[in-house]
This record gives structure tokens, C-alpha cells and sequence, in this order.
């Protein structure tokens, strides 16, 4: 389905940026890979995803920092070609009320949940405008279209995403290019496997009892989604198939934000 095309996923060397990223190279995409991590951890994952015989590359780029945002665009252009898909994925969360909510925390949020969007997308546009054909899939969260007590900067931030992700499917309308979010409720991730497992040792429970404990609170589907699932979305957004499709959000939550 996109071969020879190029993605740029940021936060993509675990959790749901790392399952977009294999489930578009399994349709023959070339991969950029961004994250943090110890450089041997990186490799094995950069291995595993260009073991779907694809190019994957990889950029240690801090997305609080603009200069680096522009400097990774620049490497995955050089090492693999311009880009085709920007998946902003990458994302820092941190809880307190408002009033005691640290300054640095809510500035550090926003600009890795949000202004990375902006700076990301302004690099990739003008390639993508050249070449008439673009797809623009920020990930943002449930916590985009509702919010939750104690997370004013996460929440400000997706919501702002959202609105963001409009902007660029009305500038783009006429350009081959569209611009959609996909809003995920609770992922099973390895982060998320440490709150289960904090879970399960605090109240003495069982796994599969944390897991309900932690989901049921929000999604009355009571199941986890997984990041192959949210790939798949990102891989029909992307095709052909969705190219009227622009300005949209879709939300994998199990119900979250229908209540």
C-alpha cells in the first residue's frame, strides 16, 4: 500500500508510536523512528522494523526543541527521502491540580504535546505541497474531547491538538493533503502495564483485576485497545481509500467519550 512512501513517527521506539510504526512498514513504508531510549534498546527496535524489509531510520531528537524538530525532518529527507506521513505521536504526561501545578511541567507538556505538532508540520509541508499528496495523523487522546481532574496541561494540550489538526485539513483542503487526529482512551502500552502492575501490588489483586480496575473507571467497554490497533487506523487514513476523510477525530476509547 505505500511503497516506497515515507513516515516520520515521533515517540515511536515503544508503545503506540512503535505499533503504527511496524504496521506501516508491514505495507512497505519506510520508517523514521524518534525517541528515547539506551542506544542498544534502539537498535533492537530499529532492527525489528526494518526486519519488515523496509529503510528505517532513527533521530534522537528532543521535541521540546524546535531546532531538533527541524534537524530530524532534514535527517529522514536525506537518509530516506521527503516525508509522505507525519504521525505526531510523541507525548509527556504529569498530574496536579492547578493551583500547585508546576510551571516548567505545564510548559514541558505543552511544547511536547502540542507545539511539536506546529513545528513538525511546518517542516513537512512544504514537501508535501510540492508533491500534492500528504497525510497529517496526530494522536491525540480522549482528554481532547473531555477532560479529567488534575491534568490541565495534558488535557489544554490534546484539546489544542484537535483544534490544530482542523487548521491544517482547511489550509491543505485543495493540496492533496489531509489532516485527521486519532483520540485513544486507555492503550495497553508498557507504561501502562507498570500502573496495572502498581495496581495489582498496592490492593493485592490479580493482574487481570487491576487491568478491569484501571479501564473500567472510564471505558465501559472495559478493554484495553492496543497500539497495533490504533496502527491500523493510522494506515487507513493514510490510504487512498480515506483522502476525503480531513479534519476529522476518531476516537479509540471503548465508549469513554460517549458517556
Amino acid at each position: 500500500m505505500f511503497a516506497g512512501k515515507v513516515a516520520v513517527i515521533t515517540g515511536s521506539t515503544s508503545g503506540i508510536g512503535l505499533g503504527i510504526a511496524k504496521v506501516l512498514a508491514q505495507r512497505g513504508c519506510n520508517i523514521m523512528l524518534n525517541g528515547f531510549g539506551a542506544p542498544e534498546e534502539i537498535e533492537k527496535v530499529r532492527k525489528s522494523v526494518s526486519d519488515l524489509k523496509v529503510k528505517v531510520a532513527y533521530s534522537g531528537a528532543d521535541m521540546s526543541k524546535p531546532t531538533e524538530i527541524r534537524q530530524l525532518v532534514q535527517q529522514a529527507e536525506k537518509e530516506l527521502g521527503a516525508v509522505d506521513i507525519l504521525v505526531n505521536n510523541a507525548g509527556i504526561q504529569f498530574t496536579s491540580p492547578v493551583e500547585s501545578f508546576p510551571d516548567e511541567k505545564w510548559e514541558q507538556i505543552l511544547a511536547i504535546n502540542l507545539s511539536s505538532n506546529f513545528y513538525l508540520a511546518k517542516a513537512v509541508l512544504p514537501n508535501m505541497q510540492k508533491k500534492h499528496w500528504g497525510r497529517i495523523i496526530n494522536i491525540a487522546s480522549a482528554h481532547g474531547l473531555v477532560a479529567s481532574v488534575h491534568k490541565s496541561a495534558y488535557v489544554a494540550a490534546k484539546h489544542g491538538v484537535v483544534g490544530f489538526t482542523k487548521v491544517l485539513a482547511l489550509e491543505n483542503a485543495d493540496k492533496g493533503i489531509t489532516a485527521n487526529s486519532i483520540c485513544p482512551g486507555w492503550v495497553l502500552t508498557p507504561l501502562v502495564q507498570k500502573q496495572i502492575d502498581a495496581i495489582a501490588a498496592q490492593k493485592n489483586i490479580s493482574d487481570a483485576e487491576a487491568r478491569a480496575e484501571l479501564v473500567g473507571a472510564k471505558q465501559p467497554l472495559k478493554e484495553f485497545a492496543t497500539p497495533e490497533q490504533i496502527g491500523e487506523l493510522v494506515a487507513f487514513l493514510a490510504s487512498d481509500t480515506a483522502k476525503s476523510i480531513t479534519g476529522s477525530s476518531y476516537s479509540i476509547d471503548g465508549g469513554w467519550t460517549a458517556q
